[in-house]
């Protein structure tokens, strides 16, 4: 997986501070499900110093069903809104069925997705938040025939950790955030969860499902 990091004008990412290095590395290292092909996409360059980005697309049967994007950003001298010097943003959209739009506990359940992974990919997070958004769509006129759709939307932000008991001054791996946010996706399109002790590949940029 590649990951492409971005900086302010003038700072060059030779120069990026060690820790946020390693924190892009540990990116690397996040194992996705082989539906997700995973790639670098451009960072945002005004929101913080530093900043490494994914973009991603769930593909089922050759159909791409979610997409999404994770956004490490690193500020060396700290943020108050972060409590910390790192975030993570993240966004996932996915196709649902659209009877499932009228369900008042769908954006509730959509949430509990994202938190759910992070606890299950053992992510140590904190000031967590973020919104999730049902859009639907009916056709009329002379696209009638092509019928309603309906998708989910999860845009969420945190501020990552290190585990209790890490040893002072270690890395921040941002591996399990990746995954979790790889999970979100997942689970948002419908794909059945991965059978304990089934290998996940890690994904692989210009991997992509049947006809692609």
């Amino acid at each position: 997986m590649v990951v492409r990091q971005e900086t302010h004008p003038g700072t060059g990412a030779s120069v990026s501070p060690a820790e946020f290095r390693d924190a892009v590395a540990s990116m690397r290292s996040a194992r996705l499900r082989p539906e997700v092909f995973c790639e670098e996409m451009p960072a945002p360059q005004r929101i913080a110093p530093y900043a490494a980005a994914l973009s991603a697309d769930v593909t089922v049967d050759g159909v791409d069903v979610g997409t999404g994007r994770i956004i490490l950003l690193h500020d060396p001298d700290g943020n108050d809104a972060w409590d910390g010097t790192f975030r993570c943003v993240a966004y996932a959209r996915a196709d649902i069925e659209v009877d499932m739009v009228s369900d008042p506990m769908l954006a509730e359940v959509g949430w509990s997705w994202l938190t759910e992974a992070l606890d299950a990919h053992g992510a140590t997070y904190s000031m967590v938040s973020g919104t999730v958004t049902r859009v639907a769509t009916e056709s009329f006129g002379g696209m009638a025939d092509e019928g309603g759709t309906a998708q989910l939307e999860v845009r969420a932000s945190w501020t990552p950790g290190t585990p209790d008991g890490s040893v002072p001054g270690a890395s921040l791996d941002v591996g399990p955030h990746v995954e979790a946010w790889g999970e979100l996706l997942c689970t948002a399109v419908g794909l059945p969860p991965v059978p304990d002790g089934v290998s996940v590949m890690p994904s692989r940029r210009g991997q992509r499902g049947p006809g692609r």
